[in-house]
């Protein structure tokens, strides 16, 4: 071979060496603007991490949304871009109202670019679970913790609630979700278990619940994630259950153990919501269900 050939190929050689280095440069990048996804999360006080510090300060003081709650933690996670609107006391209702003065409808935060989005929501409506929870503690503090007088007072009245009211509503709400977001993943989140299954000893001084009401109201959050869960089948979301993966870290449990805090000697300002260990143990679930 001449030595012009052979310049010639070392040439042609190098141009190529160069283009596939470019290449190889290059598609990390595009890759990575490929990946990112938006992600909106919407929701009530369990998906803003009321009571954990520190407060998110794009938020309304209202909604107290926390900085490290469970989107948060994931979008930080997994490189999503988060537009976070989760306020607490949030009901289905205000998805598509202004809840607080100056709190647009969570609705708004969604387009046709949303990728993702996630929520809890259904537990205030009709103020149901709180209603439950103020209820059914009086009613304990009145007995000194001994029998059910929750449920003697107020039967299947909360059930049927969460049937005839709440369901549907989180029906419609996911379906509103899907029309102003037809192109993104919806993840609906159970509630972690407030209480346990049966009365614990030492319970009772956290949470003033009768023995025999403490299988009453797991039996009403029972239901309110089933009408979750059924919901999400009937809309087409992803339904996140935390029943399993939160067995054993109720309100009664110790700190450090327990995700939600009780409404006596708890750690969180405001009490029966997940702390940060809890917030952080949601978004492992949410991560997992949807493969993040």
């Amino acid at each position: 071979m001449s030595l012009r050939a052979r310049a010639r190929r070392l040439a042609v050689t190098a141009v190529a060496a160069a283009t596939l280095a470019g290449v190889g440069l290059t598609l990390p990048v595009q890759a990575q603007a490929a990946s990112t996804v938006d992600y909106v999360a919407l929701g009530d006080s369990y998906s803003a991490g009321s009571g954990v510090l520190p407060l998110d300060p794009s938020a309304a003081l209202l909604c107290a949304r926390s900085s490290a709650n469970y989107p948060h933690v994931l979008a930080a996670r997994a490189g999503l871009n988060l537009a976070d609107v989760t306020c607490g006391g949030a009901q289905t209702k205000d998805f598509a109202g202004s809840q607080y003065p100056g709190v647009g409808p969570q609705l708004d935060a969604l387009g046709a670019g949303t990728d993702l989005v996630t929520m809890t929501i259904g537990g205030n409506d009709s103020n149901t679970f709180i209603s439950a929870i103020l209820a059914c503690g009086s009613a304990g503090a009145v007995t000194l913790g001994f029998g059910h007088p929750c449920q003697s007072l107020y039967g299947s009245g909360f059930v049927d609630t969460v049937d005839n009211t709440t369901y549907p509503a989180l029906r419609a709400a996911l379906a509103a979700v899907r029309a102003k977001a037809p192109n993104a993943r919806v993840a609906i989140v159970g509630y972690p278990w407030i209480v346990p299954s049966e009365a614990v000893p030492g319970c009772f001084a956290k949470m003033p619940i009768a023995s025999g009401d403490i299988p009453y109201l797991r039996d009403l959050q029972t239901h309110l994630n089933a009408a979750v869960k059924r919901a999400a089948a009937d809309t087409g979301a992803t339904y996140v259950d935390l029943s399993a993966a939160s067995d054993g870290h109720d309100a009664c449990q110790p700190v450090g153990t327990r995700w939600v805090e009780p409404v006596l000697f708890g750690t969180n300002f405001v009490p029966v919501h997940p702390n940060a260990l809890g917030e952080a143990a949601m978004a492992g679930r949410v991560a997992a269900a949807l493969g993040l």
